[in-house]
């Protein structure tokens, strides 16, 4: 529950004080205000460029937030249909299947998220290009999202193969169960079965589950802005701040320690979390 207290607030902040035109600009530069440490104007101080920290801080965890949102949505939809399929089929299917999955378990997932985002921007680039000229007043908003989109369904296209083992592992259990079998005796076919009566009693281990990947994918969205291969600038993640105060520790350490204080909170209340939801879901959890 303090998790939950503490993932509320961090959402409030990076998602709705800055609806309200209370923070500044993150992109606005003023070459004569660099460094500035902490004031009434500038509550974190600013940045090598005169940004202002707090608002660069608040509107990279939207960034950040949102890949590790929306690229385990993506993941949980591939992974529930491919394992469910595998595991409700079983056989000689479900051995190719999961063969397929045990082949991409050992490719590295960093290489492969980078040239499938490379593969698909431009792509997103056309995308853009259509949005703005229906909606040239939208400019920003349609650049800074658009451009991440590459980003979210690499991430979640790749991110998948846990989440289909998981599947599996629930419908091989739960199709020998004897209300499946009183599905089967009334006659119902194999795709109502398995949408109407397996899939809903797994979504407790799949939420859970879906709760811990998150901050996985939060990880990795922060380790290729790191490298200079996520989001672009001059857009601002979590993983670009910690990039950019690891250029600065040592002269100013301030801007690596306050983004690395909330970035470590929020991975640490997402874990704690879905360590929260998995004993409230699982019964043998709890039990034991």
């Amino acid at each position: 529950m303090a998790s939950l207290v503490v993932l509320f607030v961090i959402v409030v902040l990076c998602f709705i004080l800055p609806a309200f035109s209370i923070i500044a600009d993150p992109n606005n530069q003023n070459l004569n205000s660099t460094f500035l440490d902490p004031d009434k104007n500038h509550w974190l101080g600013t940045d090598q460029s005169g940004r202002d920290l707090l608002a660069r801080l608040l509107y990279g965890g939207q960034i950040s937030l949102l890949v590790g949102i929306i690229a385990t949505t993506v993941s949980v939809i591939i992974g529930l249909i491919y394992g469910s399929i595998a595991g409700y089929v079983g056989g000689k299917t479900d051995s190719l299947m999961m063969r397929i999955v045990d082949i991409l378990y050992g490719l590295p997932f960093l290489v492969l998220v980078i040239l499938f985002s490379l593969l698909i921007s431009e792509h997103a680039k056309e995308l853009t290009d259509q949005l703005v000229n229906m909606w040239p007043e939208q400019e920003v908003f349609i650049k800074k999202f658009i451009n991440l989109v590459p980003l979210f369904i690499a991430i979640g296209a790749l991110g998948w193969l846990t989440m289909a083992r998981v599947a599996r592992a629930q419908v091989l259990s739960l199709k020998r169960q004897e209300f499946v079998e009183a599905a089967v005796s009334l006659g119902l076919n194999h795709r109502q079965i398995l949408m109407r009566h397996i899939m809903p009693n797994m979504l407790g281990p799949i939420i859970v589950y879906a709760t811990l990947t998150v901050p996985g994918f939060v990880l990795t969205e922060a380790t290729l802005s790191f490298l200079g291969l996520g989001v672009e600038s001059p857009n601002s993640s979590w993983g670009i701040l910690l990039s950019e105060g690891a250029n600065y520790m040592e002269t100013h350490p301030r801007l690596l320690i306050i983004p690395s204080i909330t970035f470590s909170l929020t991975l640490l209340a997402l874990n704690f979390l879905g360590d929260g939801l998995r004993d409230a879901l699982d019964p043998k959890a709890a039990k034991d």
